[in-house]
């Protein structure tokens, strides 16, 4: 079935934000050993300056659900776009490390209420059959956003001692683009249902193309209750055991891979390899190339082959990979470009997979009148996850000769257990509506 051109436009919009989430993830790649000159900081002040704004996607991806829930998904998406043109213009000028910090911080926020009400949005306003396809631009455009900062940082570079000011600052360049863009998309058709607007739902729905319009709208009204009142429920109650261990699972293991590590530092990496920064930079632009293509790869075939399918063979790739950037370490034996190639083959398979499934998964596995809270408790966990990593990896890769060494064989071991857990954990969700995923777990 074709995917109507109003479906993928919306989503093409809210996907954005995804955009500017990868932008933001992957520039300060390019920066960070220049803020820690500039500011003199030690390995710990480092990694927190770096860590700042993956502690702000962990409250963004807190506090992002209950305005969602009470304001509507799109005005919260006008709010995030926002915010990301103006932290991006700050941190590009600002001249105190104190200001810089905050306003990292701050995008952050952006990005973690993003990566809650992006995906949300996009899989309420999906029809069933390509939910996975649309719900994975968002990270299409994560990906993207991460090459387009690496390219950016190796074009600017050497354009003088401030070039790090340039790569921040042309961020503000998308962030209007977004922020005009989201006022020209519908409000999401679930959440206009459980407002009490269902003839604005079914104007939505028949405008995406989604087959059986009104009874759509009949099988939401239903899942959320509305008859007995529409009370506000908790995620915590019992019943969404399933779904939350799913979700806080899958995204844990989603940091355990490394990912962020690798984003945020792959110049440095490289530069440990012997590789000089120059090239280092140029490097990181071929894994943001790789990320591209494979998670484009990904989304046009996740609706087909489905989630877990995807999981499984990704697990595989990735063991092989980090096994053999981990034994290049413990040997010293780099091979002049083999672990750049190795890193390569591990981002192929994060983005065939992990990277692709994730916030396809999160955002369709709970129940319409929890999926905020849920969205929220998955997201975070993400993002705590890899506040925690982005912010110990430099102080262990230096900590001793074996840091490399020992840093990726915790990443090749989280990778062996993540496969298990997709083999025999994980159920499928592909090709089901979204209230047809809750009665297949059995939530009533």
């Amino acid at each position: 079935m074709n995917t109507p051109a109003t479906a993928f436009r919306n989503a093409l919009v809210a996907a954005l934000g995804g955009f500017l989430f990868g932008f933001d993830t992957a520039v300060i790649s390019g920066v960070e050993k220049s803020i820690q000159t500039l500011w003199s900081l030690d390995s710990f002040w480092h990694g927190f300056t770096v860590a700042a704004a993956l502690m702000g996607t962990v409250i963004g991806a807190l506090i992002a659900g209950r305005p969602a829930e009470k304001y509507g998904r799109k005005k919260v998406l006008q709010a995030i776009g926002l915010l990301y043109l103006v932290t991006s213009l700050v941190t590009a000028l600002t001249p105190a490390w104190s200001l810089f910090v905050v306003f990292r911080f701050l995008g952050g926020i952006g990005v973690g209420a993003s990566s809650v009400v992006g995906p949300m949005y996009i899989a309420e306003i999906s029809p069933a059959h390509a939910r996975g396809k649309l719900v994975g631009l968002f990270q299409f455009m994560v990906v993207s956003g991460i090459l387009i900062a690496f390219v950016s940082n190796f074009l600017l570079f050497g354009v003088g001692e401030e070039a790090w000011r340039w790569m921040l600052g042309v961020q503000a360049i998308p962030a209007l683009l977004y922020f005009v863009l989201v006022f020209f998309v519908p409000e999401s058709p679930r959440w206009l249902v459980k407002e009490g607007r269902p003839d604005e739902a079914l104007k939505v729905f028949v405008s995406i193309g989604e087959p059986r319009p009104a009874e759509a709208v009949e099988k939401i009204k239903a899942s959320l209750h509305l008859e007995t009142g529409g009370r506000r429920e908790s995620v915590f109650n019992g019943q969404y055991n399933k779904p939350i261990l799913y979700a806080v699972v899958l995204a844990m293991f989603n940091q355990l891979s490394g990912i962020n590590a690798i984003m945020y530092y792959a110049p440095r990496i490289f530069e440990m390899t012997g590789l000089a920064k120059d090239t280092a930079l140029l490097q990181a632009v071929s894994i943001g190339v790789t990320n591209m293509i494979f998670t484009l790869l990904a989304i046009s075939v996740i609706d087909k082959f489905g989630r877990r399918t995807l999981l499984i063979i990704g697990s595989v790739g990735m063991v092989i990979s980090l096994g053999l950037v981990t034994h290049a370490f413990y040997t010293k034996q780099y091979g002049g470009y083999a672990v750049m190639l190795y890193l390569v083959g591990f981002i192929a398979f994060f983005a065939f997979s992990q990277g692709a499934v994730i916030w396809v998964f999160i955002s369709e596995i709970f129940p319409n009148k929890v999926r905020s809270q849920g969205q929220t408790l998955g997201s975070s966990t993400h993002w705590i996850m890899a506040a925690i990593i982005s912010w110990t990896f430099p102080v262990l890769a230096e900590s001793s000769e074996m840091g490399g060494f020992i840093s990726f064989l915790i990443f090749t071991i989280m990778m062996l257990l993540h496969g298990f857990f997709a083999w025999k954990v994980l159920p499928e969700t592909k090709g089901k509506s979204l209230e047809g995923i809750q009665e297949s777990l059995g939530i009533h």
